[in-house]
């Protein structure tokens, strides 16, 4: 542990799907004392028998605490926030009475906008965080990843418990040691809005097509239509007063799959499972944002109707 650390914070991982346990994994894996909170079975696969990690840099089982309960978030001084953007809400209600002084939050999830509706319930400094890795849960207990792991992490504008710089380049530092790639950033916004954009550009296509990553960029229609979700995405950014960070979007956009050529979208992972996604939150916010700007978003509006179409076909059997 490095000396200027002094000593681990206590981590409470609220949601442990595939994201909230490879960070939490890692964490664990360093030395910091980390709860899981999640579903039954995979709480009772992690306490019987520790977390597989299969990792692309290292394939271990790591013993972590797992709970069902919440009980765990009253401990803590870092709270992984990863429950999907449907849950936001009301999940930042149930833990905010059980917060302690002092605790952060971090919020691991996709969309702009849960940073702000965490905050929103709770009455400690939430820090945004924006999130590459490509990962998936193989079964209970059982950690698959597949690509990247990197983190950008920077204070929220107009936060209403701001954290401090101080506080932020800590949380970034306590990371680093534990082996996650981590930058601050002094425009976390546009960065979120850059992670959205991604978001919009792969998640809805992977799944409709069924396809890795690496396979959507093969195609040149493919491609074309991901070049028109950029585009969307940018000009409604821009009319949203957003400055994004700089560089060819586009590119940006179409070279992610070199980088996570295995990689399938979280959207893609849930209608396989059968559950709901959080395409209102990608896809869907992008259209309704679009349309309270006067910007026309037909490729992001047809994406977000079609896997919903086909979330209601898997309700309806």
């Amino acid at each position: 542990m490095n000396e200027e650390l002094r000593a681990w914070p206590r981590v409470a991982v609220m949601g442990a799907g595939a994201v909230g346990c490879y960070y939490g994994g890692l964490l664990a894996r360093a030395g910091a004392p980390v709860t899981l909170i999640g579903r039954a079975a995979h709480v009772d696969a992690v306490n019987a028998g520790g977390l597989r990690f299969d990792g692309l840099k290292f394939q271990e089982t790591i013993r972590v605490a797992a709970s069902t309960g919440i009980e765990p978030v009253r401990a803590a001084d870092l709270i992984l926030f990863c429950v999907k953007s449907t849950d936001t809400a009301a999940a930042a209600r149930e833990i905010a009475p059980l917060i302690g002084p002092g605790a952060l939050i971090l919020a691991l999830q996709n969309g702009v906008d849960n940073p702000e509706r965490i905050a929103a319930e709770v009455a400690c400094p939430v820090i945004p965080a924006v999130v590459y890795v490509a990962c998936n849960m193989g079964g209970p207990g059982h950690l698959r990843h597949t690509g990247r792991g990197d983190l950008v992490i920077g204070a929220m504008r107009g936060a209403r418990v701001p954290p401090t710089q101080a506080q932020v380049e800590r949380l970034a530092a306590v990371l680093e040691v534990a082996g996650v790639p981590c930058r601050v950033s002094p425009n976390v916004e546009g960065e979120l809005w850059g992670k959205l954009l991604i978001n919009c550009t792969y998640n809805a296509i992977s799944a409709l097509g069924r396809s890795r990553y690496r396979r959507l960029t093969a195609l040149e229609d493919t491609r074309a239509l991901m070049r028109e979700v950029v585009l969307e995405v940018l000009a409604v950014a821009t009319a949203a007063g957003v400055r994004m960070p700089e560089g060819d979007w586009v590119d940006i956009a179409l070279k992610l799959s070199a980088s996570m050529p295995e990689a399938t979208s979280s959207t893609a992972q849930d209608l396989a499972r059968g559950k709901r996604t959080e395409i209102d939150h990608l896809n869907g916010f992008l259209a309704r944002r679009g349309a309270q700007l006067g910007i026309p978003t037909p490729v992001n509006r047809t994406l977000h109707a079609l896997v919903k179409q086909v979330e209601d076909s898997l309700e309806q059997g």
